[in-house]
């Protein structure tokens, strides 16, 4: 659990507010948590607003690939978060009905961190909070809500309004960050609507327990039957099962009940089946709607829009926090010279390719999927291609690479 705002607004006036910090960060995720600590690291005033008292909610992301791993080694905290209970999950597999196939090995990267480190978003967060506001020129506050932007008489943004427990109040910026996850306030308060690019697919996701005789290479795996598929993610707490299913099909699966996931988990992954018995209500299943969407302009004047706020990366992958973290790195780059528009636009100028190549990809997924189900042909990807390509030398390699750092990460300059 996080600490509550009081406590982490350290070294601020009376009730924890700052007056006129330079930059305003909305949203306590992967992004706006890591964009807040390095502009506290470069002495740039910052003050992050997370509307909940914590950060615990269930099935957030939970990878952390070497990008992040390296840049926070090289922020000196490496260390003492991997400290905290995690898994290291080497290989990304597929298994279809014909055979099982690793199309990713990260212990082939040339890192110290070859591996995606599978930990609870929430103990990731707070963590990063309680690093950020030991900063002089950082202050984290949870339970603060943004209502609404402030502006001036052209329509610059200069501050935001929020409301915590002692009532509404404004906090003037000279830049406000929306990082606020896809459901944004902040994207929605500056009439910036995000354009769908046609996610087909949505995700029942529960838990069920380790046991000690599960298979010890089971890391990253999404098992195939014919019309749905299993995402699994190992971690520390159990067993992290997604359950796809059409988009759209929420309401039929909730009649079903969970007799038809159960009995997927017998046929496609035996080895849960002696605990499938666990999931015994729909009401233990988390629905999380899959979407691929994107803003047609992440800035307008004095505020700026990073991560799922300004492009919405699908679950499958789990490159969201991934590009997000990279989307503050480069942000803190161009904030760390100057705080205008002018920098705001060559935040996205930087980050847009490497965005819309990772949801071009994605895309393409997803259509190949919904074409499958169109025909009544199987989901599983074409074992015989994918055995081919794998098999060629450093495919496995260069696969984790892509998946590992993402097309052109951006480099911390200070």
């Amino acid at each position: 659990m996080a600490r509550k705002s009081s406590e982490l607004a350290q070294g601020s006036p009376a009730g924890g507010r700052t007056a006129g910090a330079p930059v305003v960060v909305v949203g306590g995720g992967p992004g706006g948590m890591v964009l807040a600590y390095l502009l506290g690291r470069a002495g740039i005033p910052v003050t992050l607003l997370e509307a909940h008292q914590d950060f615990d909610r269930d099935f957030r992301g939970d990878s952390l690939h070497p990008y992040t791993l390296e840049l926070l080694d090289w922020l000196g905290l490496a260390d003492r978060l991997l400290a905290l209970p995690h898994h290291k999950a080497r290989f990304f597999r597929l298994h279809t009905p014909a055979g099982s196939i690793t199309t990713a090995d990260y212990g082939k990267l040339s890192t110290p961190y070859n591996y995606v480190a599978l930990m609870p978003q929430a103990r990731f967060l707070d963590f990063l909070a309680t690093e950020t506001a030991a900063l002089p020129a950082a202050h984290v506050r949870t339970g603060a809500k943004v209502v609404d932007l402030i502006r001036d008489g052209d329509g610059r943004v200069t501050g935001v309004r929020y409301r915590d427990d002692t009532g509404t109040h404004d906090q003037p910026a000279t830049l406000v960050v929306g990082a606020d996850g896809r459901f944004s306030r902040i994207r929605r308060l500056a009439d910036a609507p995000a354009r769908s690019l046609g996610a087909t697919t949505d995700l029942l996701w529960f838990r069920l327990p380790h046991r000690p005789e599960d298979p010890p290479d089971a890391d990253v795996d999404l098992f195939f039957g014919r019309d749905h598929y299993v995402g699994l993610l190992a971690g520390t707490s159990g067993w992290q099962v997604g359950y796809s299913l059409p988009k759209g099909g929420y309401a039929e699966a909730r009649e079903q009940g969970v007799g038809p996931m159960r009995t997927f988990l017998a046929e496609h992954v035996p080895w849960l089946a002696d605990r499938a018995d666990l999931l015994t209500d729909f009401g233990q299943a988390t629905l999380l709607s899959v979407d691929i969407s994107q803003v047609e302009r992440w800035w307008r004047p004095g505020l700026l829009l990073i991560g799922d706020a300004a492009h919405v990366i699908s679950p499958v992958g789990g490159n969201g926090i991934l590009m997000a973290v990279q989307d503050a790195v480069a942000a803190a780059n161009h904030l760390g010279r100057e705080l205008s528009d002018a920098a705001l636009a060559r935040i996205q100028a930087e980050r847009e390719p490497a965005i819309r190549q990772v949801q071009a990809q994605q895309v393409r997924l997803e259509q190949r999927a919904a074409r499958a189900r169109e025909r009544g042909r199987p989901a599983a990807p074409p074992y015989r291609l994918l055995r081919l390509l794998t098999g060629i030398p450093g495919a496995r390699a260069r696969a984790a690479r892509a998946n590992a750092y993402g097309p052109t990460p951006p480099l911390l300059e200070s």
